[in-house]
């Protein structure tokens, strides 16, 4: 394997840690998001180390959400509403919080409509065979 090869690898592992750090610290604060750091983790540990994809893939809880995202692209009913009320309060919380300038405030609310928009628009997972 070339010096290089073996950068890019170890970089795709460094990020995937990074992310599975983020992903376990939004298990517990309430405003930041588990799933979505979960899935990145999992793409970079399959570009760096086969053993860790294949422990995220198999996990109980987490395991199936990632493999219908990488499979159907879909995300469940349950995960949608959890989604889109996490997102809503953090509008909420943007707005109380920060106190932004009209525009500011807009300019953040609409990337969160937008990102509602694409959780909404993903389909529900397919029943297994």
């Amino acid at each position: 394997m070339s010096y290089s090869a073996r950068a890019v690898r170890i970089g795709y592992l460094v990020l995937g840690c990074v992310l599975l750090a983020l992903g376990v610290i939004g298990l517990v604060l309430p405003l930041m998001p588990t799933t979505i750091f979960l899935i990145l983790a999992a793409a970079c540990f399959g570009r760096s180390s086969p053993r860790l994809e294949a422990k995220m893939l198999a996990h109980p809880h987490f395991g199936p959400t990632i493999r219908q995202w990488r499979e159907q692209g879909a995300i469940s009913a349950r995960g949608k509403t959890l989604a889109c009320a996490g997102m809503a309060l953090g509008v909420a919380s943007f707005w109380f919080f920060a106190r932004p300038g009209l525009w500011l405030g807009i300019g953040g609310t609409a990337v969160f409509v937008l990102c509602a928009a694409y959780v909404l628009s993903r389909p529900a997972p397919r029943a297994e065979a």
